[in-house]
């Protein structure tokens, strides 16, 4: 299930970022009529490496990167400035979205000075200047212009055609939010030679931190000046349900220390991290009359804590519109609790802010998450660093003897009790929930003393199920008609909420069951069609269908092959590859889905044959299918559970052969045959 509309915090996209240069590259090819490319020299750091040994790469590769340089310059504790120098040669047509350069900036960040250059393979230089770049919002953000101070400044390189090299140069100074810089030394495509150099005031410190990448040890090439070099960089080849790119990337993280420690804008551990977030929320929820006087009307139908926090809960996820908002320090500070409560609107930390707010009016303590929605982006072994994460939740500290079986996103925690994970921006998940992009999921609890890195809690696979009953007559023609009932649990059911939220036609409310239909049937009419419980979250979602089909059995010399897995796929082909698996593959979360379809054998006609059952079982999941014959009915049940959420490279072929099994189930037939035969 890859849906996580619901919850979509603005990433701070890097400039590299593939779908970026795509959705910018096809913008911009028109500006290419309008601002014509004028010859100019490409500097010399450009041409030293025209003629350099491509970093090894295969016939799919659409560019390598030459050359990259990034100068960091710490002034102060309020001014860095930054230098930045990227060289591509492009190979293949696809690669032209390299010759695009999106430089990011706000109130605290400047682009002070841009410029790019392209050297073909013949003729002369090509140079594009700073004043023919454009300013964009966020691309793919709707509104973006609106609620977001974050603009990209972008340059489109002429002649980036397979063959040339392009290449830019840029120039930023910027206040700190933190003191701490991040370098995305690896990307989709191979690098051949890379630089990192770091400057410091006298008497200040710094701590290099490697994730995913064999560290590196610095050269002092100046006073408290350093600089690291890194050579031939793979490239990182997408491969479905991998983890995000961000958790398997090579990066350095490194942290500035002024003399005497770290400063309010500056953290070496998750604990400090915790306490300059502390400090940026410090009075953020603090209540207001209004506020006051909403949770006073909300609680006084409900006789218990829980039921109090159940009607806070709703009312946020309900009643406080989502807007993905980055405005004011990086994204981080959230609004204050009365402003998200007049305005009836904020992104996922104000939605948290104006919940904990509420909480706190009925005694009730809460504390902020921050975390990535896309899990493995965080791991323990991740330096604390603010830009891993996008996304802020509450952990509430339930009231003692608060007992309840819909409370399953709980944890026991040594100091604060029991904890229930809850997400306010996810209004399909109800209170006692969490999706399973949050299970097993890293993030950063923040309290008054300080951070912590904690998990999440897995739920039980049970509660994210779809469980599918079909009742069917099989005619002697070969013709399938019959009822099928499905009831959807937890990100099952979310998932189609959210693809239903803004269906208004009768006709177009059916289209996730034609779809469902469509995959495993030809020539099908859906003669019946209704939803069950779309807008009661709190319950589960179903769909009742009723279906026909013609030929569904196949007539193969006067023998009826019947399939009795008559819906549902749950093999998958995403292993079925030349190249060796490189990166582990990832569930949405914990599941367990279950068949049962009964098909009523033509009169005149018995079995002949059925296919054996199949039962695998796995540490990471299992599925167990049977087909049987009772009171004249072909009877076929089968489960499927996801157990674990990931699966290690060193399991892949483990992986591949439980599919295999799978799909060998999904294409077994009944065979039967006229009872004289």
């Amino acid at each position: 299930m890859k849906n996580r509309s619901f919850c979509n915090p603005v990433d701070r996209l890097p400039a590299t970022d593939r779908n970026l240069r795509t959705c910018l590259y096809i913008g911009l090819c028109i500006l290419a009529c309008i601002c014509p490319a004028l010859a100019g020299d490409a500097p010399a750091w450009m041409h030293a490496v025209v003629s350099a040994p491509l970093p090894v790469h295969d016939e799919k590769t659409d560019a390598v990167l030459l050359y990259s340089e990034h100068s960091v310059n710490v002034q102060s504790l309020d001014k860095i400035k930054l230098r930045v120098r990227v060289v591509y040669k492009i190979l293949r047509p696809s690669g032209r979205e390299y010759g695009v350069a999106a430089i990011f900036f706000n109130p605290q960040r400047k682009i002070t000075a841009l410029r790019g250059w392209c050297i073909p393979a013949q003729g002369k230089d090509y140079e594009v200047k700073d004043k023919e770049a454009i300013e964009v919002s966020l691309p793919r953000i709707a509104g973006s212009e609106l609620i977001s101070d974050v603009k990209d400044k972008v340059l489109q390189i002429p002649a980036a055609d397979p063959g040339n090299v392009v290449g830019y140069e840029y120039e930023a100074e910027e206040r700190p939010m933190v003191l701490q810089h991040v370098w995305g030394l690896q990307q989709e495509i191979p690098g051949r030679e890379l630089h990192y150099s770091l400057q410091l005031p006298s008497g200040w410190e710094f701590k290099a931190s490697w994730i995913n990448y064999a560290e590196r040890k610095p050269t002092q090439t100046g006073p408290n000046q350093w600089e690291w070099v890194v050579s031939d960089v793979k490239g990182i080849r997408k491969e479905e349900e991998m983890p995000p790119i961000v958790g398997v990337a090579g990066q350095m993280v490194v942290s500035f220390f002024p003399p005497g420690g770290a400063a309010l804008n500056g953290f070496a551990n998750w604990s400090e991290m915790g306490k300059w977030y502390s400090n940026l929320t410090s009075g953020r929820r603090d209540p207001s009359p209004e506020i006051a006087r909403q949770v006073a009307t909300l609680a006084a139908s409900s006789t218990t804590p829980l039921e109090k926090m159940k009607a806070l809960a709703h009312f946020v996820q309900h009643d406080i519109r989502y807007v993905a908002i980055e405005l004011g320090i990086g994204g981080w500070q959230p609004h204050p609790a009365a402003d998200v409560f007049t305005h009836h609107y904020g992104d996922c930390k104000d939605k948290a802010t104006l919940l904990s707010s509420m909480l706190k009016q009925i005694g009730v303590e809460s504390f902020y998450v921050v975390i990535n929605a896309r899990r493995g982006s965080v791991t323990p072994q991740t330096p604390a660093t603010v830009g891993m994460f996008n996304h802020a939740i509450l952990a509430i500290q339930l009231p003692p003897n608060t007992f309840d079986a819909s409370l399953v996103a709980k944890v026991e925690h040594p100091r604060f009790g029991t904890l229930l994970y809850f997400d306010p921006t996810n209004e399909l998940t109800p209170f006692g929930e969490i999706g399973g992009y949050l299970q097993q999921n890293y993030g950063l609890l923040v309290t008054a003393d300080g951070g912590e890195l904690v998990e999440l809690p897995r739920q039980p696979s049970a509660m994210n199920s779809i469980m599918r009953a079909g009742k069917l007559t099989l005619e002697p023609s070969g013709a399938l008609r019959g009822e099928v009932d499905e009831t959807r649990l937890g990100d099952r059911a979310s998932a189609e909420r959210w693809r239903l939220r803004t269906v208004d036609k009768s006709a177009d409310r059916i289209k996730p069951i034609e779809d469902l239909l469509a995959g495993s049937l030809s020539l099908f009419r859906i003669t019946q069609a209704s939803l069950i419980n779309l807008n009661e979250t709190s319950q589960p979602f179903g769909f009742h269908y009723a279906f026909e089909v013609q030929s569904y059995a196949k007539d193969v010399g006067g023998l009826l092959l019947v399939r009795p897995r008559v819906l549902g796929v749950k093999t998958s082909g995403i292993l079925e590859t030349r190249e060796p698996r490189q990166f582990p593959i990832e569930f949405e979360g914990p599941s367990r889905d279950t068949d049962t379809f009964d098909i009523k054998i033509p009169v005149g006609y018995v079995v002949d044959d059925l296919p054996p059952p199949v039962d695998a079982d796995y540490s990471f999941a299992s599925y167990h299918a049977k087909t049987e014959i009772k009171d004249n009915q072909i009877h076929y049940t089968r489960t499927f559970e996801v157990k674990e959420l990931s699966v290690p490279v060193s399991r892949a072929e483990e992986l591949k052969n439980f599919y295999r099994m799978i799909a060998g189930d999904e294409r077994n037939t009944v065979v039967l045959k006229t009872a004289g035969q």
